[in-house]
């Protein structure tokens, strides 16, 4: 203890010191940091009333020694006194305790930092290392490293490096110390540091660890450069653990060199080490990755030729790549053949198992697998319920999605962000987006945070839903919340504006992600491009389209599809065909659409012959027509009362896979009703059902407007009834055009059966469809019929206009039914209308 106070008196001068340590001349020559600040319990001592710095050293380290480093560091008067020390001061104490008592030197130093937040210097955290590293408590010497490389960033390893050399080159340990520092480095991902300490190293004739080498060439596995350091290896005669060779064949893998990867481990075998059951795996799961499922087992019966037994996950690789292709049946194969061999399925297994039944959409299969953990005594994790979730909502079971997520909480686990997302997801789709919101704080409730994940899914949601204002809040609050929106929200805002707001608001949306340079791609100029043109706006159009080329972002083939559809619709047919060309001079292929969108222009305005010259055109550039295209040409030929060559043209659909859809074939039965061949049109309403195509309310809207037009009213009423046996959902127009049909025959009664039908259903009954009924009755003399439609309008409560007033007054005029007219005007005058 003598000894001790004498050495920390001569503490007092710097001279004397310099004796004591090799690294008090580096200490003085550093920039003195300022105090650090901590709190303490009692009121803080001022510097002045405490002892001059080096009476501070010796008074700390003579009471390290005297009451011991825990009982010394947790008293009152340490913690005042902790106050006033600064760097080199932590740095002259933890250079004298690492002599006389190690571990008290690395508990002050882990103290300071942990307690009071004290930043160490370099020079503190290498002694600390060399403590450490002398005494083989590796693990503590990484965490040191570590933390101070954190601290020192990257690009720090040239002065370290100096640091280590100059003041440590002779301690012992410091080989140790180097290569930790090289693991260090590469351990934080910088790379470029690790290699220069390596290099040093060399130069110093210091020796680096094969896990230094693992570390540096796992994280350089996606390079060339691994080449190097694999040959350094080989080089410096460094006996390599049975992971080295794996690193590298997983490198040779994730670069896509399969075949290298395979010629490395043949070249590599029985010469330098024994293939290891990694090194398969890893080719195993590189072939499999790639869809060579039949390769990866053949790696696999190599094992076993090689003295190898496959480990768990080399059976998991397997069983993955098998569910991924859908062989569910090989997969539990290998799933018994793994017991077979003493190796038991792990969590991981039926997790795994479980996903392949539920991407096939087969729930009770997954359900299978859960009960079959639960046998074996293990335990579902977090991963097993979200591939649970997951499938019942997928297959639209979201009540059991929930279920368990109850489980899940009964059972101590919290639901992760995916398992969340996925029920938010599924109300969302379900139109629930209440609830949704409602789980959102839940989610907040129990302590997770909504990620953007969550936010996107609720904005596209209420968006779709129409509630564009809620989307909008929320999409405020992301960026309260620090989480920038992506595209996906941008564009379900923009949509929802689109589509329930107005277009002033869209653009106002639009304009202001586009002056915070928040539109990188294309895809939100494609909306208000096609907003603009489907409003006819197409100068708009054309404006956003210069300023695509202005801020050289590429448009793509929608952006001109949307700018075609723009001129046609504006019916500039000569602009919209001269696009094709614009389209090509930026490199693009015209589609399908563009094709389809021009000749249907081209067929409305009668230019039929243009319409088969673009089909011309497209046939040549290879681009494969649609059903729509092909429903485009039917009706030119139609309008050309070509109705065989039509048909032939259905036929050749079929020929070429290519279904017709209800559209192609109303179209065709639309021509044959107009040219009276009632009978072919409805061979092709049958040629539907053989197809198992169900025909459109449209399809029989004209069916039953041909027979009425020609005649065949009773055909008509009996085709009505059978599809209302069939609970056939018709539209308003099929009745009222029996209702309409009926009034001509003077069938009143009927009429006003199906009338009352109509009404019944739901239809939204408007005056216009009492005047059509009116007006056929009044002209056809049957005052009496249209008497009754007029008091049925007013007992539905639809007011009187002066158009039904007109002809009605004119026809009780004319049949001399005074009374009527009298009550009529009455009922005018009530209803505001007065006489002219």
């Amino acid at each position: 203890m003598l000894s001790h106070v004498r050495q920390c008196r001569s503490l007092r001068s710097p001279v004397k010191f310099l004796t004591l340590s090799p690294l008090t001349s580096f200490i003085f020559s550093e920039p003195s940091a300022s105090a650090a600040k901590f709190a303490v319990d009692d009121e803080p001592t001022t510097i002045d009333s405490l002892s001059n710095p080096v009476d501070i050293v010796c008074e700390i380290i003579t009471g390290v020694k005297t009451f011991g480093p825990v009982k010394f560091l947790e008293g009152q008067w340490f913690r005042t006194l902790v106050q006033s020390l600064n760097q080199p001061q932590v740095d002259q104490i933890v250079d004298v305790l690492r002599i006389e008592s190690p571990d008290s030197a690395v508990l002050f130093f882990d103290r300071l930092k942990s307690e009071y937040g004290f930043r160490h210097s370099r020079v503190s955290h290498l002694l600390i290392a060399h403590v450490l590293a002398g005494r083989r408590r590796c693990k503590e010497l990484r965490s040191a490293l570590e933390q101070m490389l954190q601290q020192e960033g990257t690009g720090s390893a040239p002065s370290l490096c100096e640091l280590l050399w100059i003041s440590f080159r002779d301690w012992d340990s410091n080989g140790v110390v180097w290569d930790m520092l090289a693991f260090s480095y590469s351990r934080l991902d910088m790379v470029h540091d690790a290699l220069f300490v390596l290099a040093k190293m060399k130069d110093l004739n210091l020796r680096a660890s094969i896990q230094t080498y693992n570390s540096l060439l796992y994280n350089l596995r996606h390079t060339d450069i691994m080449w190097d350091v694999y040959n350094a290896i080989k080089v410096n005669g460094i006996p390599q653990s049975e992971y080295t060779n794996s690193i590298l064949i997983n490198g040779l893998c994730k670069q896509s060199l399969i075949q290298e990867a395979v010629a490395f481990l043949c070249e590599t075998e029985g010469k330098e080490s024994k293939p290891c059951v990694v090194s398969f795996n890893t080719l195993m799961s590189g072939f499999c990755k790639m869809g060579f499922v039949d390769v990866a087992k053949s790696f696999f019966c190599m094992m076993f030729k090689h003295g190898l037994l496959p480990d768990v996950y080399s059976y998991n690789i397997l069983i993955h790549a098998l569910c991924i292709a859908g062989s569910m049946e090989e997969a539990l194969e290998f799933t018994s053949d793994m017991e077979e061999h003493g190796v038991v399925p792990d969590v991981v297994t039926f997790n795994i198992l479980a996903k392949g039944f539920r991407v096939l959409g087969m729930m009770s299969g997954a359900w299978k697998i859960l009960h079959e953990m639960l046998r074996r005594g293990l335990n579902p994790d977090i991963v097993t319920y979200t591939i649970l979730i997951c499938g019942h909502c997928q297959t639209g079971n979201i009540e059991e999605g929930f279920k368990l997520q109850e489980e899940m909480l009964s059972r101590g686990l919290n639901l992760n962000s995916i398992s969340y997302s996925v029920l938010l997801s599924s109300l969302c789709k379900r139109g629930l987006v209440n609830e949704a919101l409602s789980l959102l704080c839940k989610i907040e409730n129990i302590g997770l945070k909504p990620d953007l994940a969550t936010y996107s899914i609720l904005i596209h949601g209420l968006c779709k839903q129409g509630d564009v204002q809620r989307a909008i809040e929320l999409y405020k609050e992301m960026f309260s919340k620090r989480i920038l929106p992506n595209a996906y929200a941008h564009c379900s805002i923009l949509l929802g504006l689109c589509e329930k707001g107005t277009i002033s608001e869209a653009k106002m949306f639009f304009d202001t992600l586009t002056e915070i340079d928040l539109i990188k791609d294309i895809v939100l100029y494609n909306i208000m491009i096609y907003r603009y043109a489907k409003l006819g706006n197409i100068e708009a159009a054309v404006k956003l389209y210069k300023q695509i080329i202005e801020k050289e972002i590429s448009p793509s083939v929608i952006t001109f599809n949307s700018l075609i559809y723009g001129f046609c619709k504006s019916r500039k047919l000569v602009e919209a065909r001269r696009w094709l060309d614009t389209i090509e001079a930026h490199g693009l292929v015209p589609s399908a659409v563009t094709y389809t969108t021009l000749m249907n222009a081209f067929c409305e305005e009668g230019n039929i012959h243009a319409m088969f010259e673009l089909l011309r055109e497209m046939e040549s550039r290879a681009v494969e027509p649609t059903h729509v295209t092909y429903t485009v040409v039917i009706k030119g030929l139609c309008k050309q009362q070509k109705l065989q060559e039509s048909v032939q043209l259905l036929e050749h659909m079929y020929a070429k896979g290519i279904s017709p859809d209800e559209i192609t074939y109303n179209t065709v039965i639309q021509c044959f009703c107009k040219a009276r061949d009632l009978k072919k049109a409805f061979q092709l309403h049958n040629e539907m059902l053989l197809h198992n195509l169900q025909p459109s309310p449209v399809t029989y809207n004209v069916l039953i407007n041909g027979l009425c037009v020609y005649g065949f009213l009773k055909d008509a009423d009996r085709l009505f009834s059978s599809l209302q046996d069939q609970n056939i959902r018709l539209t308003k127009v099929a009745y009222t055009t029996l209702i309409k049909a009926h009034c001509v025959k003077g069938d009143v009664d009927k009429a006003m059966v199906l009338f009352r039908q109509m009404v019944e259903n739901g239809f939204d009954i408007t005056i216009r469809d009492y005047s059509a009924v009116i007006n056929r009755l009044c002209r056809r003399c049957l005052i009496n019929e249209a008497k009754k439609f007029l008091h049925l309008m007013l007992s539905t409560g639809i007011s009187l206009d002066r158009e039904i007033c007109s002809v009605t007054l004119n026809a009780f005029n004319e049949g001399g039914d005074h009374n009527s007219v009298y009550e009529l005007l009455a009922a005018m005058i009530k209803c505001g209308l007065f006489p002219e």
